[in-house]
């Protein structure tokens, strides 16, 4: 059973979760809302949002970024050229950072790690450089620490990353064509050393064909491990009651 020291993590479909921390407050990360074929419709006004987690600048991870910071003054984290940017568009409170690094916000820790895909901003026709990709590792109060690998393809360093942050749950794209399928993903879990993952980036378009049944199909072999397929909307994490006890 996976214990998030009564964090709740919700997947709203594509690669956009919601975290609700221990303390109530609300962390989004890569927020796609309004144009997203698999967001649940009921969820899709928020009523407070507190901090904002970017990996990348394509369009089904930002599109939603600047209209939400703006709405709840919440403070959006991203790699510096994409930070600026969205400076650019209003948004009072950017925090740039870059991989490698850490910063602190209140009592959310955030490590920037490296990811291999493209990053741009399609603005007026053209397409504007916003930086690297990158993934995130979240340390959430009470220590639980999620891992979103961002659009991404296998690497060897995730073995450093597993080795490095020890996150308890890892959020993997599994949808092919733009990023890993279940036959890298599957890899990548063994790199990671992980016993969680919640798959992402998936069923969103014909295209991205990957199955969470597929990726099951590729790590039985991996003693302990749990696919946590959800569908958007569901979450993971107990109650803060069921954590105290």
């Amino acid at each position: 059973m996976l214990r998030t020291a009564g964090n709740r993590i919700t997947w709203l479909g594509h690669a956009t979760l919601q975290i609700t921390a221990s303390n109530g407050k609300i962390i989004l990360i890569d927020p796609w809302v309004e144009e997203n074929p698999s967001f649940p419709p009921s969820m899709k006004s928020f009523k407070r949002v507190d901090l904002i987690l970017v990996t990348h600048g394509h369009g089904d991870h930002t599109r939603d970024v600047v209209s939400l910071a703006r709405a709840h003054n919440a403070p959006v984290v991203a790699i510096y050229e994409l930070a600026l940017y969205f400076g650019s568009k209003g948004v009072a409170n950017v925090l740039p950072m870059g991989k490698g690094g850490t910063q602190r916000i209140d009592d959310v820790e955030v490590s920037m790690v490296h990811a291999i895909h493209t990053s741009s901003i399609d603005e007026n026709g053209k397409s504007l450089f916003a930086g690297d990709a990158a993934g995130l590792v979240v340390r959430l109060p009470g220590g639980f620490t999620l891992y979103h690998a961002g659009d991404t393809c296998v690497f060897g360093d995730m073995k450093i990353i597993g080795e490095l942050y020890k996150p308890d749950l890892v959020c993997l794209p599994i949808g092919d064509h733009f990023t890993m399928g279940p036959r890298e993903a599957a890899y990548a879990i063994r790199l990671l050393g992980v016993h969680h993952v919640l798959p992402i980036h998936y069923g969103t378009f014909p295209a991205l064909t990957g199955t969470p049944e597929a990726l099951r199909e590729l790590t039985q072999d991996i003693a302990g491990l749990e696919i946590h397929a959800l569908k958007p909307g569901e979450s993971i994490g107990e109650s803060k009651r069921a954590a105290s006890r």
